[in-house]
C-alpha cells in the first residue's frame, strides 16, 4: 500500500484537524492507526472514513495529560495490533491573551496539553519498546511531536504557548540523545497549516482558505501529513533530534540554539567591563529571527 505497511501508530488529536489529516495520510500509506481524542465522536468520524477507504484505525478517547489513563492508549494498541512503532504526539489547545493579562489558568491548560500531553503517552510507549529491546526484539520506534513557530521564536499574545512548544522541542532533543540505544528515534515539526486553531481569526482565516481555481492548496494540512509520514517510516531510521518546519510545499530544518565563539577575557570581567564585551558579542551576531508579531 505505502511506506508505513502495517506499522502501528497513535496520533493523539485526531479528531479533527492536522490530527485527522495524519491520521488519513498514515492510513492511506498502510499504517495502522489508533486515533485519539477525547471527543468520541469526532475520533469515530475519522476512523469510519479511514475503514471506508480500506484502511485500519480505531477509537481511544485516553486522557493525554492522565499519566494514568493514557497508558491504555499504548495497550489498545498493542492488544489491537499485536505492537506499536510510532506515537505522533499532535494534540493541543489555545488560550492566548497578553502576558500581562494571563491567568494561572490559561498557563496551566497550556502546560497541561502541550508539554504533559507529550510526556504521557511518549512515556508508556518508551517503556514498551525498552522492554522489548532488554528482551533481545529489534525496535525500530518513532516518536514524532508537534512544536510551533511560536515555541521556536516567541508569539506575541502566546507567551503560555510558545513555552510549552519550546519545550517541546527541547524535550525532542533529550528523547534522541536518550532513546536511540533502544531503537527509538525522536523528531519534531513545527507545521504551518489550516486548522480550528489557526483559522479561528478572520484575517487568518481568509488568507488561509482554500484557493477559488482549484490549484494547489498551499495551507492543507496533509502537506505537513506527508514529512510526518516518512519519519515514521523504517526509511527514516537514521534521522533522529531534528525540529523540522513544514509550510504548503517547503520543508525545512529549524537551526536552534548554538554556541557562538564568545568573548574570552582569560579572567574574570569586573561589572563595569561587561559592558565592552556585550556590545561586541551584539555586534558579532547573527539576528534571531524576530518575534512573531512584533
Amino acid at each position: 500500500m505505502g511506506i508505513l505497511n502495517d506499522r502501528v501508530v497513535i496520533i493523539t488529536g485526531a479528531g479533527g484537524g492536522l490530527g485527522a489529516a495524519h491520521a488519513r495520510v498514515f492510513a492511506a500509506e498502510g499504517a495502522r492507526v489508533l486515533v485519539n481524542d477525547i471527543n468520541r465522536e469526532a475520533a469515530q468520524a475519522v476512523v469510519d472514513e479511514i475503514v471506508a477507504a480500506g484502511g485500519q484505525a480505531v477509537v481511544n478517547c485516553s486522557d493525554i495529560t492522565n499519566y494514568s489513563d493514557s497508558e491504555n492508549a499504548v495497550k489498545q494498541a498493542v492488544e489491537t495490533w499485536g505492537d506499536l512503532h510510532c506515537v505522533l504526539n499532535n494534540a493541543g489547545i489555545n488560550r492566548d491573551r497578553m502576558f500581562a493579562s494571563m491567568t494561572e489558568a490559561e498557563w496551566d491548560a497550556i502546560m497541561s496539553v502541550h508539554l504533559k500531553g507529550h510526556f504521557c503517552i511518549s512515556s508508556h510507549a518508551v517503556h514498551y519498546w525498552r522492554d522489548q529491546a532488554k528482551a533481545g526484539h529489534k525496535v525500530d520506534a518513532r516518536i514524532i511531536n508537534t512544536t510551533s513557530g511560536a515555541g521556536l521564536q516567541g508569539s506575541i499574545g502566546q507567551s503560555n504557548y510558545a513555552a510549552a512548544k519550546a519545550g517541546i522541542a527541547a524535550l525532542t532533543l533529550n528523547q534522541a540523545a536518550e532513546l536511540r540505544r533502544y531503537g527509538i528515534t525522536a523528531n519534531a515539526v513545527a507545521p504551518a497549516a489550516r486548522t480550528g486553531m489557526t483559522t479561528a481569526v478572520e484575517s487568518m482565516a481568509q488568507r488561509m482558505a482554500k484557493p477559488e481555481d482549484g490549484g494547489f492548496d498551499y495551507w492543507a494540512p496533509e502537506n505537513v501529513s506527508s514529512l510526518l509520514a516518512w519519519l515514521a517510516s523504517e526509511a527514516a531510521a537514521h534521522v533522529s533530534g531534528r525540529i523540522f518546519e513544514a509550510e504548503g510545499g517547503k520543508i525545512s530544518i529549524a537551526d536552534g540554539w548554538r554556541t557562538t565563539e564568545g568573548v574570552d577575557k582569560g579572567g574574570r570581567w569586573e561589572p563595569a567591563e561587561v559592558a565592552e564585551a556585550v556590545a561586541q558579542l551584539l555586534a558579532n551576531e547573527v539576528p534571531a529571527q524576530k518575534v512573531y508579531g512584533s
